[in-house]
């Protein structure tokens, strides 16, 4: 699996989990008429909004993922693809953290409601980092791939040739 796709699979996985989370709150609170959780989780998902735009206005890559790119070790042919399990492996901790706070809110659906502003903050702060991972595989020519791992490891990449995008020389000044 490419590792942008991971990203962009991140983002669009923990906005899904985050709005989830905001419907078993809204639920919740409306079979038990208490209409003072909705009106403080909206405010907790505001302010969660603010703060991932906050964290991922930046459009270089963030430590870890620049970690991962300066560490992927080179290879001339492309790793076992298997999207699927690679997603679970590195996913796992978003789907654990959306099903036990989704069932956690049958009993307590303030659980809930803070989690899904928490999945916002992860959404909107790793918004960016697949346009940063492309711009240094553009730059550098080479594309970088998810490597099987343990699931409890960090992320290792594998770097393999790709087309190099030669771009014509800019004037400064111009």
């Amino acid at each position: 699996m490419r590792f942008v796709d991971l990203l962009k699979s991140t983002v669009l996985l923990s906005a899904g989990a985050a709005t989830l989370l905001a419907v078993v709150t809204v639920i919740e609170a409306n079979l038990r008429a208490d209409d003072l959780l909705v009106l403080v989780a909206a405010g907790w998902w505001l302010v969660a909004a603010l703060v991932g735009a906050r964290l991922g206005r930046r459009m270089e890559p963030t430590p870890p993922v620049a970690r991962a790119l300066r560490e992927a070790r080179m290879a001339t042919s492309l790793p076992q693809l298997q999207p699927g399990m690679i997603l679970l492996g590195r996913l796992w901790p978003l789907l654990l953290a959306t099903v036990a706070s989704s069932a956690l809110s049958l009993l307590w659906p303030q659980i809930a409601a803070i989690a899904a502003g928490f999945g916002v903050i992860w959404a909107l702060s790793w918004r960016h980092q697949d346009a940063a991972v492309t711009a240094v595989e553009e730059r550098d020519g080479v594309t970088f791939y998810v490597s099987s791992t343990a699931a409890l490891g960090p992320v290792r990449l594998v770097r393999t040739p790709g087309l190099r995008r030669d771009l014509p020389p800019t004037a400064h000044g111009a």
